[in-house]
């Protein structure tokens, strides 16, 4: 898509043309509506002219009943191009929607490790409806400027010199509003900067909230969310300033059109070189352009605020998605190895990554599982050169995160595939979660709500185990269960993943006690290989990082 890669104005006019039939109805119902008013004061001027002022019965009720034919046909017009100008901004919102939406879901998993969720609540509920607005641009925005076109005509035929006010005081409004249009861009580009970052720390404190309670670290983030709401509204003030400036000379330079124009219509009627019904006509001409000019003025508003939109949806659309296609991988299970920390994960095996900072070990899982650029490899094939679909089926990284949609349990658990009851049971088993299972029809709601932190992750846990992936690689997979439980995971876990390959992230000595291997990771590399033995022996560093976590029970 060119309008992805030229920047927000050309994605704006890409948009435009995919949609061009209802900014073309946009357009055609906002310039008969704006025609049907300027027809106004004509048809009152003749009404003057011909029947009111030689006191002529006949004319004065056919004028008038012209007038209110126009009237009604206004009305008819104006409910039309309402009705297309919100179908016009509506189409344009849920088209910038899909392409955002298609996008996350080719970025898939890597979603979370590109953009903040901040910033794509931000796209989702605010960027993309004022993208919808500036499409007023192509509908009232055309409609405006040909009526400004056809009422200068009128008064020009009226009155050259009238016409004259118009041509020069209507680029001269642009003169005037210009400077402050691009000053709220400026400054709304910032806004909007600090919007998203905000919206992504009331998502993680929002997701965490349980956790924080728990640790007393609720009102410390409250206090700190409420600090940076308001530096936010601080700046929201200083983006309004400008912006308030907008819509006072939009609502009040048309009026100056209105003073000069009417003064100087009102000395030509004096001095006779105009009638009376002409002085109406030119005062409605000229009230009449009071509405063209605003919406040009509010349109430029809409546009500046659109391009700032845009120019984020276009930052999300750009962000790099997987390429699919590659080679087929390595036709048996083999090693995968990470050159950057030294990690290597033998198929049949149970291999643990302990760290002191857990981000190292999760780094180096999104490694092995395809999820950010690196050098790894499988087997012989280096994993970034693989057909991204083989990797998915073969490789899984399960997140101690990750999302749980909403269903029965059983169909939660079976992922993908079809639910069978057997293997969904001995999933559970192994998660050691029968407390949440007595019932495999179950309801689970979105993001198991209805779940406590441990429930939902031996569900996490359930739900890898049965996806059976040749490599299953675990993030923290016990974090949030007691120790008898804990040991009963590990336990069931070494015996299921029986000739598959498993890497877990932990600092669990249960866990590590039961692993094949253990690399111990000091700076996100490793600094040590062996058992959890040998490194408690060997190793002063994992015996201090695990006798930390755990005391005693290491």
């Amino acid at each position: 898509m060119s309008g992805v890669e030229s920047g927000p104005g050309r994605y704006l006019w890409w948009l435009a043309r995919q949609i061009k039939g209802r900014v073309a109805l946009g357009a055609l119902f906002g310039s008969l509506w704006f025609v049907s008013l300027a027809a106004m004061p004509y048809l009152i001027s003749q009404a003057i002219d011909h029947g009111l002022t030689p006191r002529r019965t006949g004319p004065l009720i056919a004028w008038s009943l012209a007038v209110l034919g126009m009237g009604l046909t206004g009305a008819g017009l104006g409910i039309m191009r309402h009705r297309s100008m919100t179908k016009l901004r509506i189409a344009a919102a849920l088209r910038t929607a899909d392409q955002v939406l298609t996008h996350a879901t080719e970025l898939g998993a890597a979603l979370p490790r590109r953009v903040t969720a901040g910033e794509v609540v931000t796209i989702g509920i605010s960027d993309v409806w004022l993208i919808g607005r500036a499409m007023n641009v192509g509908g009232v925005g055309v409609a405006s400027i040909l009526a400004c076109s056809v009422i200068a005509t009128l008064l020009y035929r009226t009155a050259p010199s009238l016409a004259l006010v118009v041509v020069i005081g209507v680029p001269a409004l642009g003169l005037v509003v210009g400077p402050l249009l691009r000053r709220t861009q400026r400054s709304g580009s910032h806004y909007r900067e600090r919007q998203g970052e905000l919206n992504a720390r009331l998502v993680d404190v929002v997701g965490g909230l349980r956790v924080l309670s728990g640790l007393g670290g609720s009102d410390t983030h409250l206090d700190r969310y409420v600090r940076e709401s308001g530096r936010l509204r601080d700046l929201g003030y200083r983006v309004g300033r400008p912006s308030s400036w907008i819509g006072a000379l939009g609502d009040g330079l048309p009026m100056v059109f209105l003073a000069v124009v009417i003064w100087v219509a009102a000395r030509m009627a004096a001095a006779g070189e105009i009638t009376v019904g002409e002085l109406v006509a030119v005062y409605g001409y000229t009230a009449m352009l009071v509405i063209p000019v605003s919406v040009l003025i509010f349109c430029g508003f809409d546009l500046t605020y659109g391009l700032v939109a845009a120019r984020r949806v276009i930052g999300f659309l750009n962000l790099p998605a997987d390429d699919p296609t590659g080679a087929a991988g390595p036709p048996g299970p083999a090693p995968l190895h990470d050159p950057e920390s030294g990690v290597t994960a033998e198929p049949g095996r149970l291999t643990a990554l302990a760290g002191a900072r857990p981000a190292d070990a999760a780094e180096v899982l999104d490694r092995l599982g395809r999820y950010t650029p690196a050098p790894a490899t499988w087997g012989d094939h280096r994993l970034s050169e693989l057909a991204r679909d083989v990797v998915r089926e073969r490789i899984l990284v399960a997140e101690n995160d990750a999302d749980l949609f909403a269903g029965p349990l059983r169909e939660v658990v079976a992922g993908r595939h079809d639910p069978d009851d057997d293997l969904v049971r001995a999933a559970i088993d192994t998660a050691v979660a029968h407390d949440v299972a007595h019932d495999l029809a179950r309801p689970v709601e979105w993001g198991g709500r209805n779940l406590s932190g441990g429930q939902r992750q031996r569900l996490r846990l359930a739900r890898a185990v049965h996806a059976d992936p040749e490599m299953l690689l675990l993030a923290e997979p016990t974090s949030a269960v007691d120790a008898h439980t804990e040991s009963a995971i590990a336990e069931r876990l070494s015996r299921a993943r029986t000739g598959r390959g498993t890497v877990v992230a932990t600092t669990s000595p249960v866990l590590l006690d039961r692993a094949d291997t253990v690399h111990f990771l000091v700076g996100g590399r490793v600094a040590a290989t062996g058992t959890h033995r040998e490194l408690l022996t060997a190793e002063p560093g994992y015996r201090a990082l695990v006798t930390r976590v755990f005391g005693d029970d290491a």
